[in-house]
């Protein structure tokens, strides 16, 4: 299934997507140290606890925690896969964009400072009114709707 079809209304797909970015870049930067970690936790010795609870033995818990680990690399690779995926397809359409563009959806949409307060940001970056700092970013927001699904 295309990335494409994730996102299908165009104005507010391209809202979603420009969300989507930071846990995408998040997801490619950290899942090989992620792997490493679950391939540690399965060959590793699982240490005992002592909390007073009565234990019951399992002579196959060795291999369900193999079982397990295998699943969640096969997990992170999937998702790792997608966010690869979802980079080839966003990444031109946001180098596109001037830097004006960027700033004003960068701060309008990914900033969590609000809607408001990134109104106000981009009129005091900009020295323009609030009904200016709304037309640019509508007009950001619809080149890069463009940019990443066409007309």
């Amino acid at each position: 299934m295309s990335i494409i079809w994730k996102y299908l209304d165009k104005r507010s797909a391209a809202v979603d997507a420009l969300k989507d970015y930071d846990s995408m870049a998040f997801i490619i930067a950290n899942t090989s140290s992620e792997i490493k970690n679950t391939r540690d936790k399965m060959s590793g010795v699982r240490s005992p606890q002592f909390d007073g609870m009565p234990r019951t033995h399992n002579p196959q818990a060795g291999e369900e925690r193999i079982l397990n680990g295998i699943e969640e690399i096969d997990i992170l690779q999937e998702r790792y896969r997608q966010a690869v995926e979802y980079m080839d397809w966003f990444k031109p359409a946001w180098e596109q964009l001037s830097s004006e563009e960027r700033y004003v959806l960068e701060t309008f949409y990914r900033d969590e400072g609000g809607q408001t307060g990134a109104v106000y940001e981009i009129c005091d970056h900009f020295h323009i009114e609030r009904s200016s700092a709304y037309n640019r970013k509508n007009r950001a927001l619809a080149k890069l709707a463009v940019l990443l699904y066409g007309k």
